[in-house]
C-alpha cells in the first residue's frame, strides 16, 4: 500500500482546471468504471475534464454514463496530445507501468503535470508524481470511491457515478466471486445502491449482451482448444488469428474464456492465449498462492494480481503454448 495524503490531493486538484485521465490499452471493466466514475466527480468540481484510452474497448461497455466524451488516442492522437498538453493534472487509473499504455505513455512521460496513480496492481511503476495505490482493493473503483469519499466528495456520488463504480466492482471480481471480495467490498455496494442504480440491469447491460457468433466461439474453444495438461492442475486454451476471424471476433470476445476451465474439479491454474497480429496476447487465472503475477512477469512480459495477470508474447503461437507447457510445473509447484 502507497498512499499519499488527502490534504496534497485536495490542494491540487483545487488549483486545477484541466485535467486528463488515463487507463490502459485494451480497457476493460474497471479501467472504463473507474475513469468514468472520476471524470463525473471532478465534472461535478467544475473542473474541465478528458478521458483517454490507448485503443478501442468492448461495445458492451459503451452505454455507460459519459463514454461519448471519451477519446480515442489510436483515432485522434492529435486531439489526445493537444489534451495532455493543457493538462494541470493527469490521473493514470487501473495500471502501474507506463508500458500498459504503449504509445500514449511517451506522451504522458513528456507531460510536466503532477501525475497521480490510482490503482491496486502489485509492484507500480516509479513514473507517478503522487500514488494512491491498494493492491488488496477488490478493484480501481473501490479505490476511486475511497478517494471520492476522502476528498470529502461522498454526497457527490449520484447514480452516474455509481454505475460506473458499480461496473468496476462487478467486473473485477467476477460478479463478487473471487477471493479479493470481503466486507468493505459490500460496502461500497450497499452505499452505491442508495443512488437507485439497478444491479440485475448493470449485469444484464455487461454479460446479456452475446453476439451469435460470440457464443458459437465459446462453444467451440471449450469443446474443441481446452487442454488439460497431464499430471498438473493447468488447463488452457490456445486460439488461433484465422480461428477468432472464423467467428467474426471483436475486442472483448473472449473476455472472462479464461476462468471456465476452473468449473472441472481440481483445476487450479488456466490460460488463455490469442493470436494476433502484434503477437501473441495471454491471460492468466490461479486460485490460493499460485502466483501467476509473479510468473507473467518472469516469462511472458507482464504481470497483474497474484491470482489474475496478463502477458505478451511476440513469438509464435505454437512456440509460446510450448514455452508455457514446459513452465507450467513451476508456476503450481
Amino acid at each position: 500500500m502507497r498512499k499519499d495524503s488527502f490534504p496534497k490531493f485536495k490542494g491540487l486538484i483545487k488549483k486545477c482546471s484541466n485535467i486528463v485521465i488515463v487507463t490502459h490499452w485494451s480497457p476493460d471493466g474497471d479501467a472504463i468504471g473507474s475513469s468514468l466514475g472520476l471524470y463525473h466527480y471532478l465534472k461535478a468540481l467544475k473542473k474541465t475534464v478528458t478521458v483517454v484510452v490507448p485503443n478501442e474497448y468492448p461495445e458492451f461497455l459503451q452505454w455507460m454514463p459519459g463514454n461519448k466524451h471519451i477519446l480515442n488516442f489510436e483515432k485522434d492522437a492529435a486531439k489526445v496530445n493537444k489534451s495532455i498538453a493543457k493538462a494541470d493534472v493527469i490521473f493514470t487509473l487501473d495500471f502501474n507501468t507506463l508500458k500498459r499504455i504503449e504509445k500514449l505513455g511517451a506522451e504522458i512521460e513528456k507531460s510536466k503535470a503532477p501525475k497521480i496513480l490510482i490503482d491496486h496492481h502489485q509492484q507500480p511503476d516509479n513514473y507517478p508524481t503522487y500514488y494512491f495505490h491498494d493492491v488488496n482493493a477488490c478493484s480501481t473503483c473501490e479505490l476511486i470511491f475511497d478517494f471520492i469519499v476522502g476528498l470529502g466528495g461522498k454526497k457527490l456520488i449520484d447514480k452516474k457515478i455509481a454505475s460506473c463504480l458499480y461496473v468496476g466492482l462487478m467486473t473485477d471480481t467476477g460478479s463478487f466471486r473471487y477471493s479479493s471480495v470481503n466486507s468493505k467490498t459490500h460496502m461500497i455496494i450497499s452505499e452505491l445502491l442508495k443512488t437507485g442504480i439497478i444491479p440485475s440491469d448493470i449485469h444484464s447491460a455487461i454479460y446479456d449482451t452475446y453476439s451469435e457468433e460470440r457464443m458459437k466461439l465459446l462453444g467451440y474453444a471449450l469443446s474443441e482448444k481446452m487442454t488439460i495438461i497431464k499430471g498438473l492442475p493447468v488447463a488452457y486454451i490456445a486460439l488461433t488469428e484465422a480461428e477468432l476471424k472464423k467467428f467474426d471476433y471483436k475486442k472483448g470476445d473472449t473476455e472472462g474464456l479464461v476462468n471456465y476451465p476452473f468449473a472441472i474439479k481440481g483445476i487450479k491454474a488456466c490460460a488463455l492465449f490469442n493470436e494476433g497480429e502484434g503477437g501473441v496476447k495471454l491471460s492468466f487465472r490461479s486460485k490460493g498462492k499460485i502466483d501467476v503475477n509473479k510468473f507473467a512477469r518472469a516469462h511472458f512480459n507482464g504481470g497483474g494480481h497474484i491470482n489474475a495477470a496478463g502477458g505478451k508474447a511476440h513469438d509464435s503461437l505454437e512456440n509460446t503454448v510450448k514455452k508455457f507447457i514446459s513452465l507450467a510445473e513451476e508456476l503450481v509447484k
